[in-house]
């Protein structure tokens, strides 16, 4: 642990990476829906094996990215 706590200058605030099904219900969509998004590298993933994971700070800028403009994400 005191190796992130360096690696992030102090700060210990991880939180969980997020399943799709989990991310899914963040943004009203589903699973698929998170699984096109980030196959089309709209969403940035953490894969390791064959496990795939959002980060939910990601999440945010992608939910911020998609507010900012009429076109929406994906559209433009």
């Amino acid at each position: 642990m005191d190796e992130i706590k360096n690696a992030t200058g102090g700060q210990t605030a991880m939180h969980p990476l997020l399943t799709y099904r989990e991310a899914a219900k963040v943004l009203g969509v589903t699973p698929r829906t998170v699984w096109t998004l980030v196959q089309a590298g709209t969403l940035p993933s953490v894969r390791f094996g064959r496990s795939v994971r959002i980060d939910p700070t990601d999440l945010r800028r992608f939910i911020d990215r998609a507010k900012g403009g009429p076109e929406g994400v994906g559209h433009g």
